[in-house]
């Protein structure tokens, strides 16, 4: 169901049969509540901001006050769900350094913000006044007139509204039903002004297309850059097997050769220099492949693979990793890969004398965090691999957070989001 769905209701004779009514009674009832709320915050910001401002301590109320429309606009995406089921995606974006100095200053940035902090202003102003008006006048009002014979009984008069005096049981009576009309009629345009609210709300609080467009185009830009890295990492993998697998095997070939020539103790020299040659070939070979798709990550998972990486690391790394489960083949790749190249960055740029690895399921995300006690001062623009990192985990929707302050210690987390794999199926 969808606001269109409630909106096509009220041309419905059954309307009171229908969920609608007590949804849109509920909606208009919780939009009461939360604007009389936000009126009051807003008043005391507005009024602590004013007075504190000359001694600079109300310049906080201000910031308060102009990022007071997310929180609302937070409750109002999910207050939505009442009247219209299509949920309404949050517009704001997420900063890529942590800190709330990062994450105001992006907020402030967003057209997102200025279009939640109007909402909250017609919220406060128009919109719950103007529904309390609605609602004392359009449910109030009739069950009142309802009660009318009732409350004659025991008080001897009724007073409606103020002005209308009932004194008599047959004027009771009949504006009893008087209410009983006017409360069925006042349903339709209660539910309607419910479903205009909710268009307002969505219409404000939904992200727009520029929205859309700019994470298409960081998509975009970070797939560019993947396929660069791809490209560069295909021809390290070339390079790596021409300067390296293939010219042993070619010497190998050329020792067996020789020993194919030679009789007695030589020909056993040259083919125990062929095998030493062999190895060394395979142990090249069995690092290139383990740097392209290690095999106990196939087999055994990620925990495992992580732990073998931790135990090749050259600074002394502790794992910490618990999952319920097999992750999908491309979450699993996703986090080995940031691991890897996160310890190869403490090895290489922290002097750090210790690392952590810890790894878990948070809901559908899966959450990796790679730590040390180095020297810090780590930064994305600056490479060491972490914009490529980040381009890699964009790819399947995650996020990276890297804290890296001057003297350490780092932080560096990722969330990818992932269902486990059922291992009964």
């Amino acid at each position: 169901m969808r606001s269109r769905a409630a909106w096509q209701a009220l041309t419905r004779w059954n309307l009171l049969a229908t969920w609608w009514p007590w949804r849109s009674l509920a909606y208009l009832l919780t939009s009461i509540l939360v604007g009389a709320v936000t009126l009051v915050v807003v008043l005391v910001c507005l009024a602590g901001g004013a007075v504190l401002a000359l001694v600079v301590v109300g310049i906080p109320f201000l910031v308060v006050l102009g990022l007071s429309g997310i929180p609302v606009a937070a409750l109002e995406r999910r207050r939505l769900r009442i009247i219209d089921s299509e949920p309404v995606e949050s517009p704001h974006r997420e900063p890529d350094r942590p800190g709330l100095r990062a994450w105001a200053r992006l907020r402030f940035s967003e057209q997102a913000t200025w279009r939640e902090l109007a909402y909250t202003g017609l919220l406060v102003i128009v919109l719950w006044p103007m529904e309390l008006i609605s609602l004392a006048y359009g449910i109030v009002g009739p069950v009142m007139a309802m009660c009318a014979p009732i409350i004659l009984e025991e008080v001897g008069q009724v007073r409606l509204f103020k002005f209308w005096l009932i004194d008599s049981r047959p004027e009771a009576f009949l504006v009893a039903l008087l209410g009983a009309v006017l409360l069925v009629l006042f349903t339709y345009p209660l539910t309607a002004l419910a479903v205009l609210h909710g268009l307002v709300a969505r219409a404000l609080l939904s992200p727009r297309q520029s929205d859309e467009a700019r994470r298409v185009v960081e998509l975009t830009r970070s797939r560019s850059r993947l396929v660069s890295a791809f490209e560069a990492e295909r021809r390290r993998i070339e390079r790596d097997l021409h300067d390296g697998a293939q010219q042993r095997l070619v010497s190998l070939t050329m020792t067996l050769g020789l020993a194919k020539l030679t009789r007695g103790d030589e020909t056993a020299e040259l083919v125990g220099r062929a095998h030493e040659q062999a190895k060394l070939a395979l142990a090249e070979i069995r690092d290139l492949i383990r740097g392209i798709h290690p095999q106990i990550l196939t087999d055994r998972g990620l925990p495992a693979a992580v732990a073998d990486v931790a135990d090749r690391s050259p600074v002394p790394v502790e794992v910490t990793m618990a999952l319920p489960a097999r992750l999908p083949e491309v979450v699993e790749s996703t986090a080995y890969f940031v691991v890897c190249e996160a310890l190869a960055n403490v090895a290489r740029h922290s002097e750090a004398r210790r690392a952590t690895v810890t790894g878990r399921l948070d809901g559908a995300r899966l959450v990796v965090e790679i730590g040390d006690d180095g020297v810090g001062g780590a930064d994305a623009a600056e490479g060491s691999g972490l914009a490529g990192l980040a381009d890699r985990v964009s790819v399947v929707d995650g996020r990276l957070v890297l804290s890296s302050p001057a003297g350490g210690p780092t932080l560096l987390r990722v969330e990818i989001p992932c269902t486990p794999i059922d291992p009964s199926r």
